[in-house]
């Protein structure tokens, strides 16, 4: 078992770009400022190492990734604190520790997969469909959860039989350095490779032709700039991009029952999750209710430093996502919507602390209604008319998540089935699993992860006719 600072030794350097804690301002380390060339050579190796590795079997594979999976666990404590030290999410709540939990049930799970190939017989027809790894898979991730966003890259893509080049956000990282050398204990040489840096090096990574796949997740406008330039490699894409998920209360809810799992729907990772709810309409009927029990349970959670036990939400990561959430939270206010609770930060304390904020009696058009907050910001809109309220959460060029809170299964189901999103969620908001596939529609990306349909994405059928 590795302890914070000997981890924290092993990835960091002497110089480089400098990390620091969102919480505190205080210096964690350095990481290296990699280059074009040095993305030309981690696909070279990547790519001799990857056809060796293809010789395996999907069982070995998987005994691989189990054993990922135990080296992670192996050293979780560790890889908490680091990541709630770069990332600033607390260590207890749905955060740093639980993370680190979901990178190991990740690996497991995508090891238990049964494998996507099959025969197909009829009277007049037999063949074999086989999913051939692709080769090397570029993987580039977010901040916001950046070692559980990594496993979800790497485990489908080292199950079939593809060696990955990662280029992890400059934000964070040490946090997927870290993982990456804790998951190398296990894995065959140079077939999980990390190239840290900023534009440069995603956009090398984006427009290599020895780069088979890329998987992204991030923005929208990131997502465009990675597809555009890919496409003149046509590379295969998977594209996990922003939301701005919007969450129906239907007249039947019970408020006190709900309103936790409204809180943590919205403010998961203190809001920073791209499935996370960013809107919430509420009938009139129970408007009052439901805003009175949401404000006592963000009451009930304190925000803090990460490394301190007491507390389930923590800052905003980087100081530009702050002045993004400061920006919509004041142009609601501005326009004469009501604050119920936050808003109000205060600018001279250390670290990118926003208040968890509920804004009510908002205009459906403000921008803190129709752009993605990604942050502890909720608005809260009054409906009377519940297909005016499906049609308001089908407005938008956007289509990752979406709810439905009622306290009448049948009702919530015609309900989820008339939105427009790649997945929605009844009486609970951004619970994702491996086994379920997960992917968005509109401008919130294309392509699937998790459970066999991802691994799919991660090969190429090879299909022997006769």
């Amino acid at each position: 078992m590795t302890t914070y600072s000997e981890l924290l030794a092993s990835v960091s350097t002497e110089s480089g770009q400098e990390i620091f804690n969102p919480a505190t301002g205080e210096s964690l380390g350095f990481c290296p400022v990699g280059t074009a060339a040095d993305v030309d050579a981690a696909v070279a190796t990547a790519r001799k190492a990857q056809r060796e590795f293809a010789k395996l079997s999907h069982e070995q594979r998987s005994e691989l990734l189990m054993k990922a999976a135990d080296a992670v666990e192996a050293n979780a404590e560790a890889l908490a604190e680091l990541l709630s030290r770069e990332q600033g999410k607390p260590l207890n709540g749905p955060n740093a520790r639980f993370e680190v939990g979901a990178c190991a049930g990740w690996l497991r799970a995508t090891a238990s997969f049964e494998s996507p190939d099959y025969v197909a017989v009829d009277a007049d027809v037999k063949a074999t469909v086989t999913y051939r790894p692709l080769g090397v898979v570029g993987a580039i991730g977010p901040w916001n959860w950046p070692m559980m966003i990594s496993v979800w890259q790497i485990a489908p893509a080292l199950r079939m039989g593809n060696a990955v080049v990662m280029k992890p956000s400059e934000y964070t990282p040490l946090s997927v350095l870290a993982l990456v050398k804790v998951l190398n204990e296990v894995l065959p040489e140079n077939i999980l490779q990390v190239v840290t840096g900023g534009g440069e090096v995603g956009a090398a990574l984006s427009s290599h032709e020895g780069v088979d796949k890329l998987m992204f997740t991030g923005s929208t406008a990131t997502g465009k700039k990675i597809a555009a330039a890919s496409a003149d490699n046509l590379t295969r894409l998977t594209l996990e991009l922003g939301g701005n998920d919007a969450g129906i209360v239907l007249d039947d809810a019970d408020p006190a029952a709900i309103a936790g799992d409204l809180f943590w729907g919205a403010f998961i990772n203190t809001g920073q999750t791209c499935a996370a709810m960013k809107r919430l309409y509420v009938p009139e009927s129970l408007y009052d209710a439901v805003c009175a029990a949401f404000v006592d349970v963000v009451a009930a959670s304190p925000m803090g430093v990460g490394l301190d036990e007491n507390n389930v939400l923590g800052p905003l990561q980087n100081k530009a996502q702050f002045e993004i959430v400061d920006r919509l939270v004041k142009a609601a206010v501005d326009s004469g919507a009501r604050v119920l609770t936050g808003a109000n930060p205060d600018y001279d304390a250390p670290g990118y602390f926003y208040p968890a904020t509920l804004i009510a009696d908002i205009d459906p058009e403000n921008p803190l209604v129709v752009e993605e907050q990604f942050g502890p910001a909720l608005p809260i809109i009054k409906y009377t008319d519940l297909d005016w309220a499906i049609e308001q959460a089908n407005s938008l060029d956007v289509g990752l998540g979406s709810s439905v809170w009622s306290s009448n299964r049948e009702r919530a189901l015609e309900v989820a089935g008339q939105l427009e999103a790649g997945t929605t969620w009844i009486n609970a908001h951004g619970a994702v699993d491996p086994r379920v596939p997960f992917g968005g529609i509109k401008s919130s990306g294309y392509g699937v992860e998790f459970a066999v349909e991802g691994l799919k994405g991660l090969g190429y059928p090879h299909i022997v006719n006769g």
